[in-house]
């Protein structure tokens, strides 16, 4: 098995891509070890000292660290995914499910405006986060903001204010005239 991985824009998380998927269709964010106990390889990689947060995407999984240097944390981390993926143990733990999608906050009035917010998420905005290691999800609009939820690698990313303001803002903005400002939740 080649697990590959790829640095991502927050330089305390790694992205791991084991060449299988690895939830597709949704997404898990883990920021603690009590939230693991829906996962048996986010078990394993919490018990790694040094690992602060796992984030399962489609086909790839990222993990944030909060100290030691990757090069140290690395070896380990590729391991236990190994481990994991030989086990041919399940992903989710039994009763552990994916993230379900929030509640959406908005006025009927904008379910026009919202529809379109939503479409351009999920073409043009999604697909790049991913390739970063994280996710973004809408959350609502409230006069003329956008509230998104932003997971994985983007969250805590030094560079996430400058990808929300001058990426999807103006983005949006362009596309959507009623959008004013996008707001992480």
């Amino acid at each position: 098995m080649f697990i590959q991985t790829e640095a991502t824009p927050n330089p305390a998380t790694l992205k791991f891509l084991p060449g299988r998927d690895v939830l597709p269709g949704s997404t898990l964010e883990m920021k603690e070890p009590a939230d693991a106990a829906r996962s048996p390889l986010a078990q394993r990689l919490f018990a790694i000292d040094g690992v602060t947060g796992v984030f399962y995407g489609s086909d790839f999984i990222t993990v944030t660290k909060s100290a030691g240097e990757w090069q140290h944390l690395k070896p380990a981390i590729l391991g236990a995914i190994m481990e994991h993926y030989l086990s041919d143990a399940p992903l989710l733990a039994e009763g552990g499910e994916a993230e379900a999608p929030g509640e959406e906050f908005f006025e009927d009035a904008d379910a026009e405006t919202v529809d379109t917010i939503k479409e351009l998420i999920e073409t043009r905005v999604r697909p790049a986060v991913a390739m970063d290691g994280g996710d973004i999800t809408f959350r609502g609009f409230r006069e003329g903001v956008v509230y998104l939820n932003m997971k994985g690698s983007c969250s805590g990313c030094p560079s996430s204010t400058a990808t929300l303001k001058q990426g999807i803002e103006n983005l949006l903005r362009h596309f959507v005239p009623e959008v004013e400002e996008v707001r992480p939740v």
